[in-house]
């Protein structure tokens, strides 16, 4: 099993906390999506899945049981089914609209533009949202912080530091069944108290899987509750990426 495969299967480990702490989506996003017939995968506990469902008729396949039970109460209009998207049966009419928010990088690469494309009708679009922390917010902290990642989690690069939202790329699988996309990126900040952020933190991958996340989360809440009053900034950036099949 490779990382990726493993580490995708961590996040219902705690379905209830990962609905709590995962931050929404810009609502504007939203608006440069359309469509009648909507297949989203991976929607995680259904944070893009409620606004989707005031576009069209939603379909949602997620890999976790405990997180799609979730989606099901949070966006009930929602059919959710259980699966990996890869293995899924795609239905034998098409979708207009594919989505895939903070979860198409779990997809296996070698058939996630493929299977894709197969899901869509001709000129129907992909749309795949990212999320990224960049630099901003509560500087001296993420940079304080990584002395806590470099002790507890010895796969820390030593002075690790965000890069600012010009600097992340604009990627996107190329693919000869999708024209050019389009990119749209939003930035936003969002407060953290020390709880809050520790629970945020117990719902990215690599801290759930990491042995030591236990003795790494307390530090950081040391940190937080003794240089910063018990609260922090996080920067976001959120990228909406956009191309139709060709």
């Amino acid at each position: 099993m490779t990382d990726r495969e493993r580490l995708r299967t961590t996040f219902g480990e705690d379905a209830t906390r990962y609905h709590r702490a995962r931050p929404a989506y810009p609502p504007q996003l939203f608006g440069r999506l359309s469509g009648a017939r909507i297949l989203e995968i991976g929607p995680g506990t259904g944070q893009a899945t409620l606004p989707l469902t005031r576009l069209g008729s939603v379909t949602a396949v997620e890999l976790s049981p405990e997180l799609a039970a979730v989606a099901r109460v949070h966006a009930p209009l929602a059919r959710v089914e259980v699966g990996a998207f890869e293995e899924w049966p795609l239905p034998a009419e098409p979708f207009d609209l594919v989505v895939s928010a903070t979860a198409f990088h779990w997809l296996d690469p070698a058939v996630r533009m493929t299977k894709c494309a197969a899901a869509l009708r001709a000129g129907g679009a992909l749309a795949v949202i990212s999320t990224h922390h960049v630099a901003g917010g509560t500087e001296e902290f993420f940079a304080d912080v990584q002395e806590c990642y470099e002790r507890w989690d010895p796969s820390t690069p030593p002075n690790l530091r965000l890069s600012p939202a010009a600097g992340i790329p604009r990627e996107f699988d190329e693919s000869d069944e999708f024209e050019a996309p389009e990119f749209f990126r939003y930035e936003w900040e969002q407060v953290y108290d020390t709880e809050t952020y520790a629970d945020l933190l117990l719902t990215y991958s690599n801290h759930i899987a990491l042995p030591t996340r236990d003795q790494l989360i307390a530090d950081i809440t040391r940190l937080i509750n003794t240089r910063y009053d018990g609260r922090v900034v996080k920067r976001y950036l959120t990228q909406l990426a956009v191309a139709h099949r060709s």
